[in-house]
């Protein structure tokens, strides 16, 4: 049936990407069952590719094979048990993921949103659709440093509307003068307000408010808020005239504002208002494969217009085993900090680091690693065979190195302890199935 599929999709002169090492193509998985073996296969292609799985053949989908095909890592699922193939269905879908791969992929976003994780692509291509295809407010969670702000900044580049980006930080608001900073104020208004001044709201008339730390708002300005959403119209302190102001609202917050609802912290009406579509950035402890990406991508700044100067293998090894509690923005910080004790040509060596940062004793960091080894129990607890996780953890180091290495082969290959034909010879055997 995938032969009968792709000659509907030549006909309708939709061409699709085929699934290799690059991330960010789009692929179909047919299926006639849902079992171990089936799921455990999805979840492999979905690790490379956005997958449309079809469930086809006489048998019905039940609503749990359903979310188990989705939660192996399909985007969507279409069930077909009559097999009439229903072209419409694949195309419009294929269309709108083609669009969204190709808005990732533009330099203004993956130069700001940088990593190679199936978590944190799988975030960017949200994050990509909701800024592309929708207006609704979004509301942003995670930890500190965790690159809220980031994306924020990405949503407002991709905002159809490419009108201004204004912020403005909830934890600095006094309940004095909070009203001002987001309404404005005529002169006269209180004691200093010697001039009459445009608040955020004003600021943000045609483009994009970004409320970062949202969940500090008082009280009282989250009514406020919240009417002035509603009616799309404000009234500045000390004046009786209303003015019309047309925003998309973004907001941030490391709170857990539900828990802040049920507190009677923060008004229900409000967090519902604001989470129209929710991200939430994940701790840099969930995208480990993403550090040497980003240490890389933050000596490129450091060092520019020279080139970023590369890491020694001992460097290397001393960013992915540390700990980093203050996320992304913590990576940052120990480059930097890295950079500015690096004198001379060459990569950064094990001296940069700063004799207060360097690891305690002299012996090789701990591996296989706990998160290692839960993920391999993870796989033995869902039945796939030895040669099953084998071959998946090859194939992962193989996608993991290719990234980090743009693509390049020969250094993919001395990384990974094999020759450059080798890892060739690899590639195209994954590729052929």
């Amino acid at each position: 049936m995938r032969e009968r599929i792709a000659q509907a999709l030549a006909h309708a002169h939709i061409a699709l990407t085929p699934v290799d090492d690059r991330s960010g193509s789009h692929g179909l998985a047919v299926l006639t069952d849902v079992s171990g073996a089936t799921l455990a296969q999805l979840r492999q292609l979905s690790s490379q590719a956005t997958v449309l799985a079809i469930a086809a053949g006489p048998a019905a989908l039940s609503t749990a094979d359903s979310w188990a095909l989705l939660a192996a890592g399909a985007a969507d699922v279409l069930p077909w048990p009559d097999e009439r193939i229903q072209i419409e269905q694949v195309t419009a879908r294929l269309a709108r993921w083609e669009a969204v791969r190709k808005l990732a992929d533009t330099p203004k976003v993956r130069s700001a949103l940088v990593g190679a994780s199936v978590a944190w692509r799988t975030l960017v291509r949200s994050v990509v659709e909701i800024a592309a295809f929708t207006d609704s407010p979004v509301l942003i969670t995670g930890e500190t440093g965790t690159g809220k702000d980031l994306i924020a900044q990405a949503i407002h580049r991709l905002d159809r509307r490419g009108g201004r980006f204004t912020v403005l930080d909830c934890s600095t608001l006094s309940l004095d003068l909070g009203g001002s900073e987001l309404f404005g104020h005529e002169r006269g208004a209180f004691t200093g307000a010697a001039t009459a001044r445009d608040g955020a709201l004003a600021q943000a008339d045609g483009g994009v408010l970004f409320l970062d730390e949202v969940g500090e708002l008082p009280l009282s300005l989250q009514a406020q808020l919240l009417r002035a959403m509603q009616e799309h119209s404000y009234k500045r302190i000390g004046s009786n005239h209303w003015q019309r102001t047309e925003f998309r609202l973004l907001c941030a917050t490391n709170r857990d504002l539900e828990q802040e609802v049920l507190q009677g912290r923060f008004r229900a009406d409000l967090f519902y208002r604001i989470a129209a579509w929710r991200c939430r950035t994940p701790p840099l402890r969930e995208r480990r494969e993403d550090v040497l990406p980003l240490a890389t991508h933050f000596l490129s700044l450091l060092a520019a217009p020279a080139g970023a100067p590369g890491l020694d293998p001992g460097v290397r090894e001393y960013f992915m085993t540390r700990e980093y509690p203050g996320n992304v923005r913590d990576l940052r910080q120990a480059v930097t900090r890295a950079w500015h004790r690096h004198v001379g040509p060459g990569p950064l060596t094990i001296g940069d680091i700063p004799p207060d940062e360097r690891p305690v004793g002299t012996g090789p960091a701990a591996w296989p690693d706990p998160r290692f080894e839960a993920a391999i129990g993870q796989a033995v607890a869902l039945g796939m065979p030895l040669s099953r996780i084998t071959q998946a953890a090859g194939e992962l180091a193989i996608q993991l190195v290719l990234a980090q290495e743009d693509g390049n082969n020969q250094r993919a290959a001395a990384r990974l302890g094999v020759t450059d034909r080798a890892l060739q010879i690899r590639r195209k055997g994954r590729q052929k199935t």
